[in-house]
């Protein structure tokens, strides 16, 4: 029991701890885009895992969206989503996430070969991390309930002090 505790304990830290690491994606212009670039602004961010099959991943994403203006009047930080559809639904993805006005508020970036997915430990979508400006991850969930993006703007809130 006393071992289980310790792994626990190390696995939650270490998460805690964790940072953005450097993986080349595509951005929403079809060029390649290193993720260890997303710190050069030193704000805090929401980098959210999602899929085009994933109805919890969009409204999660939908709900972050319709908040944000509100949410920007508190404190500075942005939303970057980060699609993990293969290469066979990139156009798809790309246009999907336009067609729903995410590229005018957020950073789209698209992990067609889920690169950046396994070297984040990502698992499953929707996963979500708040990451603080200086890279660190503070906060993360999986799977989406309505209210889950209020726990999202109480962390941005909490590592933009």
């Amino acid at each position: 029991m006393r071992t289980f505790l310790l792994t626990v304990a190390l696995l939650i830290s270490a998460t805690a701890f964790a940072q953005v690491p450097s993986v080349t994606v595509e951005n929403a212009k079809g060029e390649a885009f290193n993720t260890k670039s997303l710190l050069d602004e030193g704000t805090p961010m929401i980098v959210s895992f999602w899929s085009t099959s994933c109805k919890p991943c969009i409204r999660e994403l939908d709900a972050v969206y319709d908040a944000l203006p509100d949410w920007l009047d508190e404190v500075k930080f942005r939303v970057v989503a980060v699609s993990t559809d293969d290469s066979r639904l990139l156009a798809k993805a790309k246009s999907f996430a336009e067609g729903r006005g995410w590229g005018e508020e957020y950073t789209l970036l698209f992990d067609k070969n889920q690169d950046f997915m396994r070297a984040m430990n990502v698992s499953v979508v929707p996963h979500v991390f708040v990451i603080d400006g200086k890279g660190k991850i503070v906060y993360s969930h999986t799977s989406y309930v309505p209210g889950n993006e209020l726990e999202l703007f109480e962390a941005i809130k909490k590592c933009a002090k």
